[in-house]
């Protein structure tokens, strides 16, 4: 099987298009396998857990980043993300480097942000989106008993990190 990931021109950033398979009874979509990571070099990055989120029309999530965690995205319908990175680790080859992505029902893709990238997200579609995440760290830690690793930036009025409304 050939790995689907390409790195992006953010250093650890990595993109696939992910693909959906339909027929009669609905459709299936692959979003984490093992192998892929091991494809990248990335066999240490394992889920240690799972969510989904539901995210209204014109509403942003972020822009936050982890010291520790690396997310591992699915955007894949019903609605379409405007996605946004910046590379916000001073020791990287890619430091300041910013990208846009439009990731969801058009463009079904997986995504996989280190820590110290920037990122967030717009739903610019017209209807209620889902964004599965399969981060590599337990929200707070085991059993919900450690500070929350992130650094958020929304409510910074002097953040570079802005998503455009």
């Amino acid at each position: 099987m050939n790995n689907p990931f390409k790195e992006l021109e953010i250093k650890g950033v990595f993109l696939a298009r992910a693909e959906i398979h339909s027929d009669t009874r609905g459709w299936l979509c692959e979003t984490f396998r093992a192998d892929w990571l091991a494809g990248l070099g990335l066999e240490r990055l394992q889920p240690a857990m799972g969510y989904v989120s539901l995210t209204n029309p014109g509403v942003a999530r972020g822009p936050h980043d982890h010291r520790f965690q690396t997310d591992c995205f699915a955007f894949i319908g019903p609605s379409d993300f405007k996605i946004y990175l910046w590379d916000n680790r001073p020791d990287s080859p890619s430091f300041h480097t910013h990208l846009q992505l439009v990731l969801g029902a058009s463009a079904p893709g997986l995504l996989i942000v280190p820590p110290g990238v920037v990122h967030g997200y717009k739903n610019i579609g017209n209807e209620p989106g889902l964004v599965h995440n399969f981060p590599d760290k337990l929200f707070r830690g085991w059993n919900r008993t450690e500070a929350v690793d992130e650094i958020r930036y929304e409510d910074d009025p002097n953040s570079p990190f802005r998503i455009d409304f």
